[in-house]
């Protein structure tokens, strides 16, 4: 693979910028497609901008346009390629043909592609018949890669019977940066304001950079007042970004039982009859809502750690739940301009619905990227659950419960059990709780012979805490 070094305004990205470059310089033959998605505001474009500069390539942006204003855009984009002049088509099949004779080898970027195949559908079938032996793509040596945001719009055209199912030969998706590279990009070195920030507006690199224009809060006693100033402020483009989010990837009329399923699960609602029952409704009637919203990308499903059929609902993007827990019931006073006001009301709330079960998710991350050395082995999974305690008559929440892979014939081995709290310094209290979900379980016939127990805190650790429980703080969680 040729070196194709980085630009340094391009941060992290390491990964993605490798697959790039291995696509962009493979000398393989057989290398002509690549699709890459991911929601908006990740970066893609910019990403793939700094690449094409890079290796010399053809970059072009569709837009929400009609096919003839789109034609005309593509003309006047490859016009400078040959030379000057006015580049005019009547078809997608005469500007493909004219862009890979204009540029028979290197890369050719097409940003924002399910904006043209929306409005030409026939354009993915026409690329293929290019990607055909006997096509153009064939006889030069151009790489092709489509670009796209909205969720499943890039990958359709690679499923099933579509046109270019089973020609990419590059297949990646950028997703949102973790906790730790999302500290390094906002220049936090208090974690605890990392985690504050990073609960609101997630990995999103846009977030800083054009929504916020660079304000970031200098330490944690200027966290309150960045909140006031940026994401409730209705003159900051993230005062309104979740409905947007909502909006863009829900093209129902009716919003309202969408935002009535979503308000719940920030709520703390996670299993669907818990949903149900705090928006007054039956579990099979927001069966199509919760469908939608998942297949929307917006909530995922995750099964319960120890009963299975039982899933467990979260919302993916941190604002929305942000603005659900917080803003949405606020609203009125937002819109009057009593910022602070809305916010003084509303900071319980932030910590226990938001910050809470986003550090708790946090916690399940690093546990399952954890080393071998830290439960045993590696983990098979890792996820929330309830353990039932029929004696005292009531369930033991386990945030984060490492499960080993599964073997078949052999019970079910849990290599770790694990409690989180973000505002409260975790004592032998927590551990002996974790020690009555071990004992329960293990009647239960799963394997917790080795199973080690873990406080995970943002707070800190009380000194009666035993030896031989894992101790996990924000230090560890950022190391």
């Amino acid at each position: 693979m040729s070196s194709v070094t980085k630009p340094a305004h391009v941060f992290g990205r390491d990964r993605e910028w490798a697959g790039l470059v291995r696509f962009a310089t493979s000398p393989s033959p057989h290398v002509r497609l690549g699709m890459v998605s991911g929601r908006r505001l990740l970066g893609k474009t910019y990403l793939l901008d700094a690449l094409t500069r890079e290796v010399g390539g053809f970059f072009f942006t569709a837009a929400d346009e009609t096919e003839t204003a789109a034609l005309t855009r593509f003309g006047q984009a490859l016009a400078p390629r040959t030379g000057g002049g006015r580049l005019t088509f009547a078809t997608w099949n005469e500007a493909l043909e004219r862009l890979l004779s204009v540029v028979p080898e290197g890369l050719v970027v097409i940003d924002g592609f399910p904006h043209l195949s929306r409005v030409s559908p026939s354009l993915p079938l026409l690329i293929q018949h290019h990607l055909d032996p006997r096509g153009l793509a064939r006889q030069g040596k151009t790489r092709l890669l489509l670009c796209g945001s909205a969720p499943g719009a890039v990958g359709r055209n690679m499923a099933g019977n579509a046109p270019l199912c089973g020609r990419a030969s590059l297949d990646l998706v950028v997703r949102p940066m973790d906790h730790k590279a999302s500290a390094r990009f906002w220049d936090f070195d208090d974690h605890r304001l990392a985690v504050l920030v990073h609960s609101i507006v997630g990995g999103i690199p846009a977030y800083r950079r054009e929504f916020v224009a660079g304000d970031v809060p200098e330490s944690g006693e200027d966290f309150d007042a960045w909140v006031v100033r940026t994401v409730l402020n209705p003159a900051s483009p993230l005062y309104r970004e979740a409905r947007y989010l909502l909006a863009e990837r829900v093209d129902v009329r009716d919003r309202a039982i969408y935002h009535a399923v979503l308000g719940a699960i920030a709520a703390g609602n996670a299993p669907r009859g818990g949903i149900a029952n705090h928006i007054g409704r039956k579990s099979t009637d927001i069966g199509h809502p919760l469908s939608v919203l998942e297949d929307s990308q917006l909530i995922a499903r995750e099964e319960d750690a120890f009963r299975k059929g039982r899933s467990l609902y979260r919302i993916c993007e941190p604002l929305i739940v942000f603005y659900e827990a917080v803003m949405r019931r606020e609203w009125t006073r937002l819109e009057r301009g009593r910022t602070e006001a809305a916010w003084s009301n509303s900071r319980a709330t932030f910590l226990s619905q938001v910050v809470g079960p986003h550090f708790e998710a946090l916690c399940r991350e690093w546990a399952m990227f954890a080393e071998e050395e830290v439960f045993g082995e590696l983990p098979g999974r890792v996820a929330a659950g309830a353990v039932a305690d029929p004696h005292n008559r009531t369930q033991i929440q386990v945030d984060v419960a490492v499960l080993a892979q599964e073997e078949p014939g052999r019970p079910q081995r849990i290599l770790s059990l694990g409690e989180a709290k973000w505002d409260k310094v975790m004592t032998a209290g927590h551990v002996d709780r974790l020690r009555r979900a071990r004992d329960l379980l293990s009647v239960k016939g799963y394997d917790t012979r080795d199973t080690v127990l873990a406080c995970y805190s943002g707070a800190g650790f009380h000194d009666d805490i035993p030896e031989g429980v894992r101790r996990v703080g924000l230090k560890e969680l950022y190391a």
